[in-house]
């Protein structure tokens, strides 16, 4: 029984003391950006605070480390971040074109609103490039642009 209440006991302090931590923490990241100006000393404050606290829930070890390199001191940018990662991961197990896919993922391996965004213009550039009636210039972008649907574009409407 006294076992059981020294763990508890011990397990309490260390709580407490951790959140006593991450409040002085969040309270230097506001002191920090508004030195002089206590009310938005509060705000920041706030926001680190939402930010932290969402970001002890999030599920995606992936991307939450993604955000936590981002910004390592930034909670509430971190949660944006991981909201943007998030969704364009998502985003990017729903696309079709593996082709195109393949070319985003290849280009930002560890970034997914890059893929969202390279995949995005990769596949408009392909569907352009189909549509392209010039065989020579098209020929000839493809030459020289294989794995790239957007320079092969840009090549074409030199």
């Amino acid at each position: 029984m006294k076992l059981l209440l020294s763990i508890i006991i011990a397990v309490f302090f260390y709580t407490s003391s951790l959140a006593q931590t991450i409040k002085s923490k969040l309270k230097l990241i506001a002191k920090q950006q508004y030195p002089n100006d206590y009310t938005m000393q509060e705000f920041v404050f706030d926001l680190q605070k939402k930010g932290y606290n969402y970001m002890a829930r999030v599920t995606d070890a992936e991307v939450k480390l993604i955000a936590a390199k981002q910004y390592p001191d930034d909670y509430s940018m971190q949660k944006f971040v991981y909201e943007q990662q998030s969704s364009a991961k998502s985003y990017m197990k729903s696309v079709t074109d593996e082709e195109v896919k393949l070319i985003a993922v290849r280009q930002y391996p560890a970034d997914y609103t890059m893929q969202q965004f390279v995949y995005d213009q990769q596949l408009s550039a392909k569907a352009f490039m189909k549509r392209a009636s010039n065989i020579a210039i098209k020929a000839k972008a493809r030459i020289e642009y294989p794995d790239d649907y957007s320079m092969q574009k840009f090549v074409y409407e030199q």
